[in-house]
């Protein structure tokens, strides 16, 4: 949980200094980017299950 609120103060405080540097934020704008992080993140989960369950 700690880790949650932190990555998210983080997201607040880059996009706070990407608005105050007039720059885009580092983000994808479209719904098509957010779910394809989501993908990223699902194949990450997946292959730690597979390395836990076949290889330790």
């Amino acid at each position: 949980m700690a880790e949650l609120l932190m990555s998210t103060l983080a997201g607040f405080i880059i996009g706070a200094i990407f608005t105050a540097i007039k720059l885009p934020i580092p983000a994808p704008p479209v719904l098509s980017g957010c779910v394809a992080i989501l993908g990223v993140w699902g194949g990450h989960q997946i292959m730690l299950q597979i390395t836990e369950r076949f290889f330790s």
